[in-house]
């Protein structure tokens, strides 16, 4: 398994032509947030953001717009009630983040699958919902990058006694679904089910509720902006890790906020940009 160095992230970056506009880098929709848990849709639009998308738009509960409105008034939403959105329209799209599993969110999903034949970023609750119902596995786009922690990983795929086994079966899975698998932990493994990275930045002050939002946010940021799957996990991942090393500086592993991680980000990209 290759480690995920600077070197290699340098080679996918792209550097930031002058003569773009916000179309240049796609328009990205997050199905995300529920009563309750629509922190987690703050977190994910706000990394999604800081990650260069160039527009943003968030289905989420209506009564719950509000939130989003003032928190993030960069961002867009639309009413998750509405079964009229044109889902082929966005560049990318990311769900799961605080989504919660309900009827209603799994029509929602069930709904994304049949008219989306992009890829995907599915994480959190989405990833869920698909557990209890394995023949949604079938009509996950090719190209889709699931984002599983160790447990949402063990209900998609049965059970694993070591983390070994775990990263076998998930670049055994990856190739036979044709899809991205990001099995988050430490060192976080990115595997396509041909090549396999294992990430080299990050630390214990990840593990909060929150980091997961971020990169569910950050991947699809990049995959919007037409880096490949891959390509868009392998940079969420590694600069995801390094907004968190750089807020060492400042914070400990213990004080740590996700929200803190986000505010750097923009030195992940600084540094991966210097020559």
């Amino acid at each position: 398994m290759l480690k995920l160095s600077l070197s290699i992230i340098k080679s996918i970056l792209k550097i930031r032509k002058p003569d773009t506009n916000k179309g240049t880098y796609g328009h990205a929709l997050l199905i995300v947030g529920c009563k309750g848990k629509m922190g987690a849709a703050v977190v994910s639009a706000r990394a999604c953001l800081r990650s260069g998308v160039g527009l943003l738009t968030l289905s989420v509960p209506s009564k719950e717009r509000t939130i989003l409105q003032i928190s993030i008034p960069e961002a867009m939403t639309i009413d998750r009630k509405n079964k009229e959105i044109d889902y082929p329209f966005f560049s990318a799209i990311g769900i799961g983040s605080g989504l919660g599993i309900t009827k209603k969110t799994q029509d929602v999903l069930i709904q994304l699958l049949e008219e989306y034949e992009q890829p995907l970023v599915i994480d959190a609750d989405a990833l869920n919902i698909i557990s209890l119902n394995k023949n949604l596995l079938n009509k996950i786009p090719k190209g889709t990058i699931l984002t599983p922690h160790t447990k949402e990983f063990d209900r998609l795929f049965g059970d694993h006694i070591s983390k070994e086994e775990r990263i076998k079966s998930a670049v055994k899975k990856a190739k036979e679904m044709n899809c991205i698998i990001v099995l988050k932990g430490h060192k976080t493994v990115i595997t396509n089910g041909t090549e396999s990275f294992q990430n080299s930045t990050g630390n214990s002050g990840l593990a909060k509720g929150g980091s997961g939002d971020a990169l569910t946010g950050m991947i699809t940021a990049f995959l919007a902006s037409k880096y490949t799957p891959f390509e868009s996990a392998k940079l969420g991942v590694y600069l995801h890790g390094l907004a968190a090393d750089y807020t060492l500086e400042n914070q400990s592993m213990e004080s740590m906020l996700i929200t803190d991680v986000i505010e750097n980000i923009g030195y992940s990209f600084k540094s991966c940009l210097r020559n």
